[in-house]
């Protein structure tokens, strides 16, 4: 009876690391038994909130004081989402012209071609994430984040910065320009937008 408990223990681990195994390599367990791709393999892009850009809250302090009240971006899209606002107030001392879109995409998986698993959406958002061309942000970060930004205007009092925040299967870009601005305020005020999208975009 012991060596028939001892044997059970063992199966029991062996099945348990095969599982563990199994958890870890993901689809591909199926291709290594010759099983071909098929559409329920690959994972869709989950839908966002039909609320997002709302959810993200007001951006009034980002641009020209237009108005009295809150602003809220305007929404558009589905599994991408693009929340805009923009104004101008000749006027108006804080910005004389201000535009911001924040875009709020949700990757889907895609087929690795033939003998392999299928990208998930985590790996999807990933590679976009890497190969954009915007600069790595170094400094401590909750999520990899890469930015750019140019200045115009004879003495860098207008600036156009360009955030990219990945976390999971999600990827927001925030593109902000304003005239006047600091380059390092309109930096901070478009990764707090991002981050803002990111745990918005949780559904």
């Amino acid at each position: 009876m012991v060596r028939v408990a001892g044997m059970g223990s063992r199966l029991v681990r062996g099945t348990a690391i095969g599982c563990g195994v199994a958890a870890l390599v993901g689809g591909g367990v199926g291709f290594a038994v010759g099983e071909p791709v098929t559409p329920k393999d690959i994972l869709p892009a989950r839908a966002l909130p039909a609320d997002l850009c709302a959810r993200i809250g007001d951006v009034a302090n980002l641009l020209p004081k237009a108005s009295s009240g809150p602003v809220t971006m305007t929404q558009s899209g589905t599994s991408t989402v693009s929340c805009t606002a923009a104004a101008s107030g000749q006027k108006i001392r804080a910005y004389t012209s201000a535009s911001l879109k924040v875009t709020i995409t949700a990757y889907g998986g895609l087929d690795a071609g033939a003998g392999n698993a299928p990208f998930s959406p985590t790996q999807v958002a990933e590679r976009t994430f890497s190969r954009s061309t915007m600069t790595k942000y170094e400094e401590a970060r909750p999520y990899p984040t890469k930015v750019s930004r140019t200045a115009s205007g004879l003495a860098g009092e207008s600036w156009a910065v360009h955030t990219l925040v990945q976390r999971a299967d999600i990827v927001v870009q925030v593109d902000y320009k304003a005239n006047p601005v600091d380059a390092d305020t309109a930096q901070k005020a478009a990764l707090a937008l991002a981050d803002r999208a990111i745990w918005e975009s949780k559904q």
